[in-house]
């Protein structure tokens, strides 16, 4: 058994190497999905273009949107005359935001009443509106406090300033809130599924496409050492995806790691053995490799949008929350973020690694049965 099964490892490194797309593929696409996503996928807004329409022109409003400026959220692309042609920017898509404020701004403050700005935001993007507002919100807070403090002053004079309430806040893990740091670790989950789902469904079926299957058969080599001949090489493959990917993630991207790299790759483990015996299932079902490709982003797809890696599963309905329970892809998105910002161990991290290990284990029997019979 372990002289057939080394020549068909052999067999399966030779295949892999001498094609140059497969080549492809394992090393290079992952690296290059990396830094093409790790640059994309980012909720962060910043240098939002924005267009004032002040008709007031006191120092105040200058002084307003000096502060908005100065955040580094907002670049005032254009100063506007007209109701009409902020109209026309928000429509073109030219800017996002229009800064409006009326005739007396400044006179209202100095009077103790209440001066409007009126922001106008384009919502087409619900998420990047909502945190403009949120940042719109802070700037005018904190310069109507600094307007109320001075009107203070002038009444009660120095000797009497009025307490007040200073929140110091101090986020853990993601000290700078970048929300770079939160997708990356997870674009290196979804490049290690999809590049395993890939390798392991097309490999097997391309045995079926080109006729060798029929010429392997009819050698001594059992269905155990197929299978074991054509996973294993993709599962040596994926451990040195993980580790190029997230070498990239630290060197480039600066992303820390703060847990243990040995349990990064202990847990891949555990999580490659749901993804290759979903790819064995795939193959079972595929005769060509065009219909293993469609048959993986079917199943890819869903999982990456039920993981929690888009969107936060809390949000979600309580029936399809359920359902995320049955996605490998969301227990291996919490170990590896988990490992990567928050640096801890198996004591916290063992629910998800024991659910892996079942569904790994149940999902390569399932498979395995599976395919001992398209083979028979």
């Amino acid at each position: 058994m372990r002289e057939r099964l080394k020549h068909m490892l052999i067999k399966e490194f030779i295949q892999v190497f001498r094609d140059p797309r497969m080549r492809a593929v394992i090393f290079v696409v992952p690296v290059m999905q990396l830094l093409v996503f790790g640059y994309a996928v980012s909720t962060d807004v910043k240098h939002v273009t924005s267009a004032v329409f002040d008709l007031d022109h006191s120092v105040t409003s200058r002084e307003l949107v000096s502060r908005f400026v100065e955040s580094g959220y907002f670049d005032v692309v254009e100063h506007v005359t007209s109701e009409a042609r902020a109209r026309a920017l928000l429509d073109r898509g030219e800017v996002r935001v229009v800064l409006h404020m009326d005739k007396g701004f400044e006179e209202d403050l100095r009077a103790g009443r209440t001066a409007q700005l009126q922001m106008l935001v384009d919502g087409t993007d619900s998420n990047t509106a909502g945190i403009v507002l949120g940042y719109s919100a802070k700037i005018t807070g904190q310069f109507s406090q600094e307007v109320l403090n001075a009107q203070l002053r002038r009444l009660l004079g120095s000797t009497r300033q009025p307490g007040q309430v200073e929140l110091r806040t101090r986020a853990w893990f993601n000290e700078n809130l970048e929300s770079r740091n939160f997708y990356v670790p997870g674009v290196v989950a979804m490049i290690v599924t999809l590049v395993t789902l890939l390798l392991t469904s097309m490999a097997v079926v391309r045995e079926k496409e080109i006729g060798t299957m029929e010429q392997i058969m009819v050698t001594p080599i059992t269905p155990a050492e197929f299978i074991l001949g054509k996973t294993l090489p993709f599962a040596l493959f994926s451990f040195v995806d993980v580790i190029i990917v997230a070498l990239v993630g630290v060197l480039w991207f600066e992303v820390p790691i703060r847990g243990s790299l040995g349990l990064l790759l202990f847990a891949t483990a555990l999580y490659l053995l749901t993804t290759l015996g979903i790819g064995l299932l795939i193959s079972t079902v595929s005769q060509t490799q065009q219909q293993a490709m469609m048959t993986t982003f079917f199943f890819f797809m869903p999982a990456v949008l039920l993981s929690g890696f888009m969107f936060p599963i809390a949000n979600m309905p309580r029936v399809v929350q359920w359902l995320t329970y049955l996605n490998p892809f969301r227990y291996f998105l919490v170990i590896i973020r988990g490992i990567f910002l928050k640096g801890v161990g198996p004591s916290i991290l063992w629910p998800q690694m024991v659910a892996l290990a079942a569904m790994g284990v149940i999902t390569l029997w399932l498979s395995s049965r599976r395919f001992r019979k398209t083979l028979a």
